[in-house]
């Protein structure tokens, strides 16, 4: 869907930002798929003003187009990244390091109006959008052709990497609609509990976990009880939070006995930031942060042995890449209940994370970990 507004010669761009985003090689009007099409003169300044925060937000009003969204925040994402070693660059890290060191955005009351925010957007948003089984990671495409297969490759991957065997426990922290609760308890014999703070995701999992031996609940990681043979998390670790990082291995650690598996999957960046990107925060995943290779080892070092580390970024790239086909191909029977402001939103939530993945400055991560008092040995699978 563009919009149907013309793009417009004049007024022209300022030589600052024309310079700027040449370095990405980016032009405002330009020829190539990737250039920017203004169709407003506020672009300029909303962009000047408020960074990427009134990049996206200029999209989301229709004030500027570009035929291939991806590609052009691709390039824009890996300057972000490059700028960020300039003083310019260093000064708002500070300023970002002591908004969230000196708060905590992700308590439980944060972190549970975060998730809301997000995740009962609508179901007829998300069925829309993801495949049939209703899983909101990161797809495993090695030998798949579609995304359907290529998830539930992911959910098989996984329980092979934690070696599950019939009669065991498992404990999925942030559990989604649930179909890693029902792919475990269906092809592996498990017993599984899940648990999410997002009432409308309790409800659709239990739904969908009816009849086996499932358990959902609507909790917080910090409330947890009992004890697990192994525990898994799924994209959940985003929502944590960096001061929280050493808290929830601890706790993970306090509920996994002792020869168990934890396996961690998460979204991790090239390089330590302390903050998450302003349009990402304000519009899409409100206090996520990602985190680096860096913060994850310090705070899980004092209580696991890391196992396995598997990388397939580009993996989530073609995922992002599958839910835009499906979204888009699907607004005609969603536009009752979203605006186009929304339409735009959503697409450059999708596409911007495809080029954050496909900038390489993105990853996917699935870590498996053990208690150093684990007897057995283990061989990486995938």
């Amino acid at each position: 869907m563009k919009s149907s507004k013309e793009s417009i010669s004049s007024p022209t761009p300022p030589a600052a930002l024309e310079r700027l985003f040449a370095e990405a090689d980016i032009q405002f009007n330009g020829q190539r798929p990737w250039d920017i099409q203004v169709h407003s003169r506020d672009v300029y300044r909303r962009i000047l003003v408020k960074g990427s925060l009134g990049l996206g937000e200029s999209y989301m009003d229709g004030e500027w187009d570009t035929e291939q969204l991806d590609e052009t925040l691709r390039r824009l994402i890996r300057l972000a990244f490059e700028r960020k070693h300039s003083a310019w660059g260093q000064f708002q890290l500070f300023k970002s390091y002591l908004k969230y060191m000196l708060t905590n955005p992700q308590s439980r009351t944060g972190a549970s109006k975060s998730v809301r925010k997000h995740y009962e957007l609508g179901a007829d948003l998300f069925e829309a959008m993801l495949d049939p089984t209703m899983t909101y990671s990161c797809a495993y495409w090695k030998n798949a052709s579609t995304l359907e297969t290529a998830q539930l490759a992911k959910l098989e991957l996984i329980c092979r990497k934690l070696d599950l065997q019939p009669g065991q426990k498992l404990l999925d922290i942030g559990c989604g609609w649930g179909s890693m609760a029902r792919y475990a308890a269906e092809h592996h014999g498990v017993s599984v509990v899940g648990i999410t703070n997002s009432p409308d995701q309790v409800k659709r999992a239990r739904k969908e976990c009816s009849g086996l031996p499932v358990r959902i609940e609507l909790m917080d990681y910090r409330d947890l009880e009992g004890s697990y043979d192994n525990i898994v998390s799924i994209g959940m670790f985003e929502h944590v939070g960096v001061r929280n990082y050493p808290g929830f291995f601890r706790i993970v650690d306090h509920f996994l006995k002792d020869d168990g598996l934890f396996l961690l999957q998460t979204i991790g960046t090239m390089r330590t930031a302390h903050s998450p990107d302003p349009w990402i925060h304000k519009y899409i995943f409100p206090h996520g942060k990602l985190p680096s290779a860096k913060q994850l080892t310090t705070a899980l070092e004092p209580y696991f042995t890391l196992k396995d580390w598997q990388c397939f970024g580009q993996d989530y790239d073609r995922t992002l890449m599958a839910w835009w086909d499906n979204y888009h191909s699907a607004w005609p029977n969603l536009n009752d209940h979203y605006d186009e402001r929304f339409y735009r939103m959503w697409k450059y939530y999708l596409l911007y994370c495809a080029g954050f993945f496909r900038s390489h400055y993105g990853n996917l991560w699935q870590l498996v970990l053990a208690k150093p008092a684990r007897q057995h040995g283990y061989r990486p699978i995938c």
